[in-house]
C-alpha cells in the first residue's frame, strides 16, 4: 500500500500536527520527506505543512519552493499525484507555480488564531470526495500572511472553472474572513484538480479532544485520492 509524505522545512511546525492526524484518521502510513531530498521515495500523497519555512524571511513560502524536494513533488503533481498544501504550504505551492495567485499580508497587519466557519464549494474533486457542496466546516486558522490575490482576470477563471472550492462565510460567521482575502477565498485547486492548497488547519480540527472533527474529512479524501485506505 502506498504511504503518505509530509515534507519538512527549516522552520516548519506544523509537520508533525499533520503527521499524527493522517495517522489516526487514516490508518495510513506516514513519513517525512526532507527539504534537501530529491526524491518522494514512492509516496502516494505528498503534503506540505504549515509553520514559518526558513522563518518567511523573503516571503512566506518563497525560500522553500526553491528547495530541492520541491522538484519532485511538481513532477509528481504533473503525474496526477494528489498535493495538499495547509497554510504556509498554500504559500509553498503558490510560490512554486503550481497554483495561481500569491499569499499577502492580512488585512489587518496581525497574526490572526481563531477557529472560522468555510463553506465546501464543489465536491466533484478527488481531494474532496466524501464532503458535500455547502457543507460547512468549523476550521482554525493561525497566520500572519494568509490573504489570498490574484488579478482579476485569475479570479474570474478560478471562479468560472469550478477551482474555488472552500470559501470563507463573513455573512454567516462573526469571526468571517480573518484576513481579507479576495472574495473570501479558503482554498483553490489546481487545473487537473489534484493539487489543493488551503489556508485554514483540518490536521488542527481532527480529534474532538482538541476541540472538533470537522477537518477529518479533508485529510480522509487526501488519503484515498492517494490511494491509501480511509
Amino acid at each position: 500500500m502506498p504511504h503518505l509524505a509530509v515534507l519538512r522545512f527549516p522552520g516548519s511546525n506544523c509537520d508533525d500536527d499533520a503527521r499524527h492526524a493522517l495517522e489516526r484518521v487514516t490508518g495510513a502510513d506516514v513519513r517525512f520527506v526532507w527539504h534537501a531530498d530529491s526524491d518522494l521515495g514512492g509516496a502516494g500523497g505528498v503534503l506540505v505543512p504549515g509553520g514559518f519555512s526558513y522563518g518567511d524571511y523573503l516571503r512566506s513560502g518563497a525560500l522553500a519552493a526553491q528547495s530541492p524536494v520541491m522538484h519532485a513533488v511538481r513532477a509528481f503533481a504533473e503525474r496526477g499525484g494528489p498535493v495538499l498544501g495547509i497554510c504556509n504550504g498554500f504559500q509553498v505551492l503558490t510560490e512554486a507555480g503550481m497554483l495561481p495567485g500569491a499569499l499577502a499580508r492580512n488585512e489587518g497587519l496581525a497574526f490572526v488564531c481563531r477557529t472560522v466557519t468555510v463553506e465546501v464549494q464543489r465536491d466533484d474533486h478527488p481531494l474532496l470526495a466524501g464532503l458535500r457542496r455547502g457543507q460547512r466546516l468549523r476550521l482554525p486558522v493561525a497566520h500572519h500572511d494568509g490573504r489570498y490575490v490574484a488579478d482579476d482576470a485569475t479570479l474570474d477563471a478560478l471562479e468560472a472553472e469550478g477551482r474555488v472550492v472552500l470559501r470563507y462565510l463573513p455573512a454567516a460567521d462573526p469571526d468571517g474572513n480573518p484576513n481579507g482575502a479576495m472574495r473570501d477565498i479558503a482554498g483553490i485547486v489546481g487545473g487537473r484538480g489534484n493539487v489543493l492548497g488551503m489556508m485554514p488547519h483540518p490536521e488542527r480540527a481532527a480529534e474532538a479532544l482538541l476541540g472538533g472533527e470537522d477537518g477529518v474529512p479533508l485529510l480522509r479524501a487526501f488519503a484515498r485520492a492517494a490511494g491509501v485506505s480511509a
